[in-house]
């Protein structure tokens, strides 16, 4: 099971390598095609809503072929899709493969968290996230590289060879998924699918809804446009605003990594209490009129508190709503977070346009309030259904 356990790690990996290049390549990109900065958010927008419907739906296919064949598929997807962005000629080219993407990643994060919380412990989602931050902190790094010297194209290829690697060892590992123990075979068997219909009447579900499509934006927002905010506001170019995007993503990365190391002494409710107490001085800090540097630092206490938000509440889920049905919430909860990451980017865009790049910040704040209510909203749901546990 160890080697197994990194196997999905190096799949997480994957699974960020592709969400950070759009944000950090596309002050070249739109450049280069002449097309409007604006533009960014109908990619986003086509790559979130693919993703998820490949969550909505994706129960009822990883029930039948299983986590590991449909990860290695949907990893093979996406490698496909960043070979083809490296050489896309026009907007219009990006927009099929933009298509490809998204259906490719809904699946590959449905699967592999249900996965990890229904075998492993917290500590190990904890990690497995802080490898999806390896993954999205790569991504930007080798494109600020690539933007030196062989332009953004060179960041999609050196991406896709990233991910063509993780797929080989997806498909090499496929038969030591098959030797888990039978009991995890029996209870993954066991699910309970659930409609989109039959979750939406639950008010519990409803309110975890809105904190994963919040929390999530906030990420997806600082992902997308925090380049392009240090470039159009704070002076940067396009090359160190990449760079600094990687400072939001590592952020993000120890975030996970230290709430996993906290794991076995602090409770998952009070790692997602002190995630959410960082985000406020860091959003303040976006807030103020400071020097770009100062800027640069609150994006990556947005990315230290915000990152622990996200799997701390996904390993809670066959907890908060029980196992038999935690793969269909679990497909509903990542497709709400990926309906944040969908108009998160769209919303950013609409406001800038109108009042000016300046104000992007003050819709991350409007996100964490919303956040913060509907936590507390859920807590106090679970405490009349006796399900909280702050303990757990």
């Amino acid at each position: 099971m160890a080697f197994l356990l990194v196997v999905i790690y190096v799949a997480f990996i994957g699974l960020g390598v592709p969400d950070s290049l759009i944000g950090s390549a596309w002050p070249a990109v739109h450049t280069e095609l002449n097309i409007p900065v604006e533009a960014v958010s109908i990619i986003t927008f086509i790559i979130s809503g693919c993703t998820v419907l490949s969550s909505m739906f994706s129960a009822g296919v990883l029930n039948k072929l299983g986590t590991a064949k449909v990860t290695a598929f949907s990893t093979a997807m996406t490698a496909a899709a960043l070979l083809g962005f490296s050489f896309a000629p026009s907007f219009r080219v990006m927009i099929p493969l933009a298509v490809i993407l998204g259906l490719g990643a809904g699946a590959i994060d449905s699967g592999l968290n249900n996965y990890v919380a229904l075998h492993f412990k917290a500590s190990h989602m904890n990690f497995l996230h802080c490898f999806y931050g390896v993954g999205v902190s790569l991504s930007p790094y080798l494109m600020s590289l690539a933007l030196s010297n062989a332009g953004w194209r060179g960041g999609y290829r050196y991406a896709f060879y990233v991910q063509l690697a993780i797929t080989i060892l997806l498909i090499i590992s496929l038969p030591m998924w098959k030797k888990t123990s039978s009991a995890q075979q029996e209870e993954e068997g066991k699910g309970v699918n659930l409609s989109l219909l039959q979750m939406a009447k639950m008010p519990e579900i409803r309110k975890v809804w809105v904190i994963m499509l919040a929390t999530n934006a906030i990420e997806y927002a600082c992902g997308v446009w925090g380049s392009t905010y240090l470039v159009e506001a704070k002076g940067f170019d396009a090359q160190h605003g990449a760079l600094a995007l990687t400072v939001y993503y590592a952020g993000m990365s120890i975030g996970r990594f230290v709430s996993g190391l906290l794991s076995e002494k602090i409770s998952t409710w009070k790692r997602i209490a002190i995630g959410s107490a960082i985000l406020a001085p860091a959003i303040l800090v976006m807030l103020l009129p400071l020097h770009g540097a100062v800027t640069v630092v609150g994006l990556f206490l947005v990315g230290l508190g915000n990152g622990s938000i996200y799997p701390n509440m996904i390993h809670l889920t066959p907890h908060n709503f029980g196992k038999d049905v935690s793969q269909s919430v679990m497909g509903s909860q990542i497709a709400f977070a990926y309906i944040g990451v969908m108009l998160a980017p769209p919303m950013v865009s609409l406001v800038s346009g109108v009042f000016g790049i300046k104000v992007y910040p003050v819709l991350l704040a409007v996100l964490y309030v919303i956040m913060i209510v509907f936590l507390k909203l859920f807590i106090n749901n679970l405490k009349k259904q006796n399900r909280y546990d702050r303990n757990v």
